[in-house]
């Protein structure tokens, strides 16, 4: 029986169908960010190393990596509305399974399978809810909106983790996830499905070879800065003396490749692909898609940066950190609820180059404000701008992948959209982790060598230890390290000195590489269109 259907804005509440939506969003995105400030009460409770726990996360990134595409159509093949209900059921059983886990294993069962496979469900079914949901001129608020929501949540997921590990257990999260899940389940119920003309067949063939593509290329990225780009670290996996990171790049890359040559295979027999190959050939959407990936490549750089100045250099709490991002997502918020209403005909490319170059202004003004004696106040206007940019962006990129295809193929693009923001978000963060690791050793053993009182087999030893990849360390842990191995107050001091110095230069060498980022996007923005999506006059 086919499930009933509605017409844009068919749903009696469509502010409770926004918020219902925009609810699924907030709690997909929650977990990329509320356990980061929290791994290591997570492991010491279910028994196990930091590394395992990172590695949980891992997974979950690359669960969700490997299955959004297929995900997106197994929403047109059962519906829409039933595929955003079971993928919240999965999820909810998944954090059901983590808050009660005893062990990794039953960990990584709940937290990386269960709620990435939900999540695979999930985020496509929001992009093709909304277009069934909304007229085309709503749509911009709308999507907007729920990507705010996202973004709302990846800034303050540090400060609920904190406050949770810090006042209760990690464990509580989890459950208010499944608390959530069970509050979206009800309110779904007033959703009215997007409209299906046909029952699709998935094309097997093809869902493996684009979730074993994008999974190997995504890995790569997650493990580089374990293993190193190009340049193998001590210890870590090589293969013809070249880091394996490169490697599963490219055998992903070229999956990817095979996948959609497989697919044109397909058009040309009359047999249906699991994406169309025409959408690469599709201007508005290859724009749409391509500005998806910078804003979530700069959104992830920001968020590993940020709270890395404020905890480690600045020796902030989690609490404290979190609370100095807030003003990111609260900016981003106000902007994507501003543009669609006061100005509904604005040009999509006009905002988006403006959100473009309020992100470089923003990355720019944090990367001069960055100094040793500067207190947490200096990264307050800075991610005003970059909530200002991430704002005008969320405020037309949706309904611009949207408006480029059929709403009956919403939710292939909402797949792929979703494929693309996690890869974005993925290369984001190792990025800015590969940049800061690299100027920050540079920059400590330029200033050790340089520093007569440190002697000849310190340097040596501060060497070895910095290739082998000695994380970010604050001033109280080297304090401690030092104090421990037993070191004079020279070599101290001059550690100390080199240490602060080293990391700023990290810093603002992560925050350089986001910058130039920001304005390799510039040159795709002449693929927006300079019309709303309801316009009818030629973009």
């Amino acid at each position: 029986m086919t499930p009933r259907t509605g017409t844009p804005e068919s749903s009696a509440k469509p502010r409770l169908v926004l918020f219902t939506l925009a609810a699924g969003q907030f709690l997909m995105a929650l977990d990329s960010s509320v356990m980061n400030v929290s791994i290591s009460a997570v492991a010491e409770d279910v028994g196990t190393t930091v590394t395992g726990i990172q590695g949980a996360i891992t997974a979950y990134t690359l669960v969700m990596a490997m299955f959004m595409i297929p995900g997106g159509k197994v929403g047109e093949l059962i519906g829409h509305k039933r595929a955003f209900t079971i993928g919240c059921c999965i999820y909810g059983c998944g954090s059901l399974t983590t808050a009660l886990a005893p062990s990794l294993p039953v960990l990584l069962l709940g937290w990386s399978f269960l709620e990435g496979i939900g999540a695979a469900l999930i985020l496509p079914a929001i992009v093709a809810l909304v277009a069934g949901n909304f007229r085309a001129e709503r749509r911009p608020a709308a999507y907007g909106l729920v990507a705010a929501a996202g973004a709302v949540a990846i800034g303050i997921g540090p400060l609920i983790g904190g406050i949770a590990t810090t006042y209760f257990s990690w464990r509580w999260v989890f459950a208010g996830e499944v608390a959530i899940v069970l509050g979206i389940l009800v309110l779904a119920r007033r959703i009215a499905d997007a409209p299906r003309e046909r029952r699709p067949r998935i094309d097997l063939v093809g869902a493996a070879l684009s979730a074993l593509g994008l999974g190997l290329f995504v890995y790569g990225v997650l493990r580089s800065d374990e293993w190193g780009w190009f340049r193998p670290k001590p210890g870590a996996p090589a293969w013809l003396g070249i880091s394996l990171v490169v490697w599963m790049m490219l055998a992903g890359l070229l999956l990817v490749w095979l996948f959609f040559h497989y697919e044109a295979r397909l058009v040309e027999h009359d047999r249906e692909p699991l994406v169309d190959p025409a959408f690469l050939r599709n201007r508005q959407l290859t724009g749409g898609l391509t500005m998806f990936f910078f804003q979530y490549l700069v959104l992830m750089g920001v968020f590993f940066v940020v709270p890395l100045y404020l905890s480690v250099a600045l020796g902030l709490s989690a609490l404290a950190t979190g609370a100095r991002i807030l003003p990111l997502s609260l900016t981003m918020l106000a902007v994507v609820v501003f543009i669609p209403r006061v100005f509904p005909k604005v040009s999509p490319r006009l905002v988006v180059r403006l959100g473009v170059l309020a992100l470089l202004v923003g990355a720019v003004v944090l990367m001069a404000a960055l100094d040793a004696d500067a207190g947490a106040e200096i990264v307050t206007i800075p991610l005003l701008l970059i909530g200002l940019g991430m704002g005008a962006l969320a405020s037309q990129l949706g309904a611009v992948t949207v408006s480029a295809v059929p709403d009956r193929q919403s939710a292939d693009v909402g797949g792929i959209q979703n494929a693309v923001t996690n890869l974005g978000a993925s290369i984001g963060t190792a990025l800015a982790g590969s940049f800061l690791i690299a100027a920050l050793t540079t920059s400590f053993l330029t200033t050790i060598e340089q520093n007569p009182a440190v002697p000849a087999e310190v340097k040596s030893h501060a060497a070895v230890e910095l290739q082998n990849g000695v994380p970010l360390l604050s001033d109280t842990q080297l304090q401690a390290a030092l104090d421990a191995a037993g070191a004079s107050p020279d070599v101290t001091q001059a550690a100390l000195d080199a240490n602060a110095a080293a990391r700023l230069d990290g810093l603002r060498a992560a925050l350089a590489v986001l910058a130039l980022t920001t304005i390799l996007a510039l040159f795709f923005t002449n693929r927006i269109p300079t019309t709303q999506p309801r316009s009818k006059k030629p973009s």
